[in-house]
């Protein structure tokens, strides 16, 4: 197995991170000397001489490649087995899905292709589905990255390349042809290598504070694209916790209970090591509290566990925990819905030769959404449940939206196409937050070069998904996995 260095000699990102994690005197890092940012965007450009920008559409099966349908059964040995079939099934249902639910097999890829060493905050399963538009503590609507489960320092070029793939995948998915695919792929990395030019230019805090708003949203986008945006958008800011109550609860005798929906949403009694999940869920928040603010504590404290269901959500993470809570306020019309994942190792952590010193997996997610995102939820924070594993916590459903893609739908590629430029600029967003904008701007220059370059590994990996794909269901007709009958989303 391959690992892959992310320090580079000029940026000491990750070093400085550990230092942050361990409380220790940060006063050198303040007091050294920094390069400028032409000095930093000629070191990126000088990386080409080490990997030039075409080597980035390579993408050649290493002879002694694992197999998919292997890594996907050793992550199912930590996961609830009664779910797994639930997952292949989500998997099985397109080369989109399957690519959805296979951030492990495409990171042991990815680790065998060529990388500059600027690293930053990875997310790790970065692919078109996980954008969308959530409220940021003000309560206004932003677009950026919503899945953090697999964040890691990590290779920009990683994050870049699986989600150009996961464009070109989609592109097909939704009826496109090749042409299609390669040109959605394109539109991500264009959009990311202009955007990142803009932010090398602009001062750290500006960049914390930068934001693709709904109107930001909007002026990007045609006319047709426009209107479709608007009803998502709209859609989303009617998702407040009494909407999200009215739909997934029901009232019985005077309280509101979590509907049932076996076997994807199951009020449980006890969890899988056979504690009560009340009493799990409890210790639980009760270590979720000390990761808040002060303020975030006072206001939590206010409410009180009315009902809680286990809920299978996406479909990498199926098998993984996953709770929704119900909290009531000062009456049943002051709902708050919390949903408590488990995290897990990242399945970037194996390939990289610099780790992130900290001591609960759930905690890892929390940073590394705020460190890329910068609008987190206000009850964002990370707990555990002893000898059941690490947790973070968000609100769920809060006001948040997200595109769909129909298999078949050709007439909505060029739409996407637009969406798929958005997403490159979130990405960028992300990592200019995390890494060296001026170094990655540097490197990735003002040509298509790098464009065309991923735009071709981009389909390579298409086909390749295409193929993995069809191994795992072999694996089904073969009996080698069972694949559940219900398996929706």
């Amino acid at each position: 197995m391959k690992t892959v260095s992310i320090a580079a000699n000029i940026d000491r990102t990750f070093e400085r991170m550990n230092d942050a994690i361990d409380s220790m005197n940060l006063l050198e890092s303040f007091t050294a000397p920094r390069p400028s940012t032409a000095e930093r965007g000629a070191a990126g450009k000088a990386l080409r001489d080490k990997v030039p920008r075409k080597a980035h559409a390579q993408f050649e099966k290493a002879k002694d490649r694992p197999d998919p349908v292997s890594i996907l059964e050793q992550q199912n040995l930590t996961r609830a087995q009664k779910l797994v079939p639930v997952r292949f099934a989500r998997m099985l249902a397109s080369p989109f899905a399957f690519l959805r639910g296979s951030a492990a097999v495409m990171a042991a890829d990815l680790s065998e292709t060529p990388v500059t060493g600027m690293g930053v905050g990875a997310c790790g399963d970065m692919h078109v589905s996980n954008f969308g538009v959530f409220a940021s503590a003000e309560r206004n609507l932003i677009f950026a990255i919503n899945d953090f489960d697999e964040v890691h320092p990590g290779p920009w070029e990683w994050d870049l390349k699986r989600l150009a793939a996961s464009a070109a995948v989609s592109a097909r998915f939704m009826g496109g042809d090749k042409a299609d695919a390669e040109d959605a792929a394109q539109a991500i990395v264009r959009s990311y290598r202009e955007r990142m030019r803009r932010y090398a230019e602009m001062g750290f805090l500006e960049i914390w504070y930068d934001r693709i708003d709904d109107r930001a949203i909007l002026d990007t986008l045609s006319p047709k694209a426009r209107r479709n945006a608007e009803k998502v958008m709209d859609k989303a800011r009617s998702k407040g916790h009494v909407a999200v109550l009215e739909k997934l609860t029901e009232e019985v005798d005077g309280q509101h209970r979590i509907i049932e929906e076996v076997p994807l949403v199951i009020r449980e009694t006890h969890t899988e090591r056979g504690i009560p999940v009340n009493e799990a869920l409890d210790l639980m928040l009760r270590s979720y509290v000390d990761s808040l603010p002060i303020d975030r504590r006072i206001l939590l404290s206010r409410y009180r566990i009315v009902d809680s269901a286990r809920k299978v959500v996406g479909v990498g993470s199926v098998g993984t925990g996953c709770w929704v809570v119900l909290l009531r306020g000062i009456d049943n019309d002051d709902p708050l819905f919390l949903q408590v994942k488990q995290a897990q190792q990242s399945v970037l952590e194996p390939y990289v030769d610099h780790k992130l010193r900290f001591d609960n997996q759930g905690r890892r997610v929390v940073f590394g959404q705020r460190l890329t995102q910068g609008s987190p939820d206000i009850f964002l924070g990370w707990g555990e449940i002893p000898d059941h594993g690490h947790f973070y916590v968000r609100q769920l459903a809060d006001m948040k939206g997200s595109i769909k893609f129909t298999e078949g739908d050709d007439g909505s590629v060029e739409e996407f196409v637009e969406y798929c430029s958005l997403c490159g600029w979130a990405l960028a967003l992300a990592h200019a937050k995390s890494g060296d904008p001026a170094m990655i701007a540097g490197y990735c220059g003002n040509s298509a070069a790098l464009d065309e370059a991923i735009g071709k590994f981009a389909l390579a990996y298409a086909k390749q998904t295409d193929q993995d794909h069809e191994a795992l269901d072999k694996a089904r007709r073969s009996g080698r996995i069972r694949v559940a009958a219900q398996a929706m989303v």
